[in-house]
């Protein structure tokens, strides 16, 4: 049973993208706390090589909220958006007088969980005038 407090989260990991866990970070941060179809939008318009891969991910948490959890697609936003280290491949390149150059390729997991915004219940009319009674009485 799910208390009246509780948000619905669903969530899309993708593993081993090739690209710094630094620089894709920059691109979770841009899309971290907006609305999902606002961060769709900021995504399909980035100059970054990676966003078409955080869009397919971003994309993939949406769907599992529509399907797997019944949420409403127009409330949905990204709650989190996190980055983590994966695996490094580590190359060398022939260097000056002999030597050989180190060449580190890392790789990184990106996690996105989009939750549904709660709609705040509207305050009535007569609650306000109440108020506003209180304070003429005091006067």
């Amino acid at each position: 049973m799910m208390k009246q407090t509780e948000v619905k989260k669903a969530k899309a990991k993708a593993r081993a993208i090739r690209v710094s866990p630094r620089k894709l970070n920059l691109l979770a941060e841009s899309i971290r706390g907006l609305k999902a179809d606002k961060a769709v939008a900021q995504l399909t318009f980035s100059k970054k090589r990676v966003s078409e891969e955080v869009k397919k991910v971003l994309l993939s948490a949406i769907a599992n909220a529509e399907n797997n959890h019944n949420m409403d697609v127009d409330r949905l936003f990204v709650s989190e958006a996190y980055v983590g280290k994966a695996m490094v491949m580590k190359r060398f390149q022939a260097g000056a007088k002999g030597r050989a150059n180190r060449i580190i390729k890392p790789f990184s997991n990106l996690t996105i969980i989009v939750a549904e915004e709660e709609i705040a219940p509207k305050t009535t009319k007569k609650s306000t005038e109440k108020k506003v009674n209180k304070k003429e009485e005091k006067i």
